[in-house]
């Protein structure tokens, strides 16, 4: 706090008229197991700042790690400089105070730093990794393990008077499992954990997970071409979710490269399609009070029942478009359950009888202006509701305006860990080509 007070007299005593610096710290511990076997330990700590200038109607943001006050007067200096030889841009400036956060005085509100992290021993995070391992099992060739924990702050500053402070722990586990069938062939398995809070963190799962998802795809292949109900596993269903998120930000409305141009305020999406953004709860993973700006980040409806209820606008884009500011992008996305509460890829299974649960997308790209996407998938066949083979080598395509105006259902299973809270989700007559 001390050397943010310091960047920005600096700043402005070498001529700024205004500035923004941004301390990042953070610090992780990882143990990595193959086989059962501690493979690797690594310990890794940074701290650095990154600074925005405006000078002379100009803008420039510039960043380092040398935080000694001598290095960082020589860098801001020579910064200033810098940004006195781009060209002018009369929308770049700081958000307006009344918008930006004022609780965010400790660091702590929103309950996501946990004391347990200072507990956190070598020796007992190499138990917690060799407690998780699964090596061996039947059929199981390799095995590749990891464990961190982690500590991050962030703290903002302005000349405007803003003072910001984030901090959050992080206890992580995700696990690698490749298999051999009787024919030879290999398949490999993942599954992960995380959570911010040692007491709400359960890796022991995970290897048995990653051995069942291994297994599952034996004899995997193509199926005939047509269209299909489609389920999308809660593991991957943000794929289908971020190109909307994308599409309402105010760079891509500017640069007319989104599907959703024109969209506010209109029923573009079923009534099934409820999306908030849930930014401020306490204890939860990815929550928080303000984004890069300063600016606070309100809990909020983005899509309510179809309808687009807001742009992401961020301080330069707002002058640049005329638009109204708010956040620079969603925080928490959270999609809502539909047509019913507590519905879970089983449930939703049964509700499509017939169809294919993807459960990864590998390779392929959509269109940011048109919205048409083209996506490999793996997955399953189901029938009646219930899985009956594995599938591989197809490919997904359509658009995604006509995908969400074909949903089913929207499950009540997002996984807590993910930084998007997406379920997952159901669509009719959906083009798979094998």
């Amino acid at each position: 706090m001390e050397l943010a007070d310091f960047c920005l007299k600096t700043a402005k005593d070498k001529g700024a008229t205004k500035a923004r610096v941004t301390f990042s710290l953070s610090t992780e511990d990882l143990i990595a197991t193959l086989n059962g076997k501690i493979d690797r330990i690594t310990h890794c700590s940074d701290c650095s700042v990154s600074i925005a200038l405006f000078v002379d109607g100009r803008f420039g943001s510039f960043s380092t790690n040398r935080l000694d006050h001598n290095s960082l007067e020589e860098f801001i200096g020579k910064s200033v400089n810098m940004t006195r030889m781009l060209e002018p841009d009369r929308f770049r400036d700081l958000p307006d105070p009344s918008r930006t956060e004022k609780g965010a005085v400790t660091g702590d509100e929103l309950k996501l730093y946990d004391k347990e992290y200072l507990q956190m021993s070598p020796q007992r995070r190499k138990e917690i990794a060799l407690k998780c391992s699964v090596f061996p099992s039947d059929g199981l060739v390799s095995e590749e393990g990891e464990y961190s924990d982690s500590v991050f702050e962030t703290y903002v500053a302005d000349t405007n008077g803003l003072r910001c402070l984030h901090r959050e722990t992080s206890f992580d586990y995700g696990v690698e499992v490749t298999i051999e069938d009787a024919a030879g062939d290999k398949y490999s398995g993942y599954w992960w954990t995380s959570d911010s809070h040692f007491d709400g963190f359960h890796p022991e799962c995970c290897g048995m997970r990653a051995l069942e998802n291994a297994r599952a795809q034996i004899g995997a292949e193509a199926v005939e071409s047509g269209k299909y109900n489609m389920v999308i596993d809660s593991e991957v269903s943000s794929k289908v979710v971020s190109p909307i998120l994308k599409a309402i930000n105010a760079y891509s409305l500017q640069q007319k490269n989104s599907f959703l141009t024109d969209s506010l305020g209109k029923r573009i999406f079923p009534e099934g399609v409820t999306l908030v953004d849930d930014a401020r709860l306490e204890g939860q993973t990815g929550s928080k009070l303000f984004d890069s700006e300063g600016v606070s980040t309100p809990s909020d409806t983005i899509i309510d029942k179809g309808v687009i209820k807001k742009y992401f606008v961020n301080t330069y884009m707002s002058g640049k478009t005329g638009m109204e500011a708010t956040v620079e992008e969603a925080t928490r996305p959270h999609l809502l359950p539909w047509p019913a509460k507590g519905l879970d890829r089983d449930d939703i299974l049964k509700l499509c009888g017939d169809g294919i649960l993807v459960t990864e997308f590998n390779g392929g790209n959509s269109n940011s202006a048109t919205g048409n996407f083209s996506y490999g998938i793996e997955g399953f066949l189901f029938k009646n509701g219930k899985i009956v083979k594995p599938v591989s080598g197809m490919l997904v395509t359509g658009n995604f305006i006509s995908l969400w105006n074909s949903l089913i259902a929207c499950g009540d299973d997002n996984r807590s860990c993910k930084s998007k809270l997406i379920p997952t989700l159901a669509f009719s007559n959906v083009d798979f080509s094998g």
